[in-house]
């Protein structure tokens, strides 16, 4: 879904910077097919964050919008309540929750200059208690009141929306196949696979049309919350 979006708006004019933490022949790639800039660094780590954030003012001179799309699990039933240690869940935390907020403090003073856009990805597993596990879940859920919290406090100038994917066809959930997504799709209202174009032209709407839009949840899963 990052590169999706990565794409989406290198497509619309926009010049991006793709921070990545491990796979840097797939951020080197897409970064040659845009134009873009490719940055490594751990969201879990405040100081990656920060030379992260400089370099992109230090190139372009400006931050319009920060998009939060790095994301882990742990893939465990609900149920297997031995399955989870603490370090799992912290570990899960440290990228899904924390990640994000660092990454929207190091660029919320350009940010502030520019009146952008945050655009953090969640999931209706925080909505439903469903998905790869509870403290994936619970991550989500985190992740869902930070967006409210953030966008009171750093209104007017900065938005802070968040969009809300179900069982999107990618890597992440390459385990279900692709029979599977479709057996999911068929018992959602609109009857479709989610594609991460989708999400990435969601994440769009939020950073360049919902202009009077902030803390509000944009679910994107075709409907698959009403099913569930």
């Amino acid at each position: 879904m990052g590169e999706a979006t990565a794409r989406e708006l290198a497509k619309r004019g926009w010049q991006v910077a793709i921070m990545f933490a491990k796979n840097k022949a797939q951020a080197d790639r897409v970064a040659g097919d845009i134009n873009g800039l490719a940055l490594q660094g751990d969201v879990a780590q405040d100081a990656d964050c920060r030379r992260v954030a400089k370099a992109v003012v230090d190139k372009w001179g400006r931050i319009d919008a920060l998009v939060n799309s790095a994301g882990t699990t742990k893939f465990v039933a609900h149920g297997d309540l031995e399955g989870l240690s603490a370090d799992d869940i912290l570990g899960i935390f440290r990228i899904n929750v924390v990640g994000p907020y660092q990454m929207i403090r190091a660029c919320a003073p350009a940010l502030k200059e520019a009146h952008g856009c945050v655009v953090n990805l969640s999931s209706v597993a925080a909505l439903l208690g469903t998905g790869s596990s509870v403290a994936y879940a619970a991550s989500k859920a985190a992740l869902d009141t930070m967006t409210l919290s953030l966008a009171r406090v750093l209104g007017p100038a900065i938005r802070v929306l968040c969009v809300s994917p179900a069982a999107v066809a990618t890597d992440f959930v390459a385990g279900r196949g692709r029979p599977q997504l479709e057996k999911i799709a068929e018992g959602t209202p609109l009857k479709r696979v989610v594609q991460p174009e989708d999400i990435a032209r969601t994440v769009m709407a939020c950073i360049t049309h919902l202009k009077v839009s902030t803390g509000a949840r944009i679910i994107a899963d075709a409907g698959r919350f009403l099913a569930t």
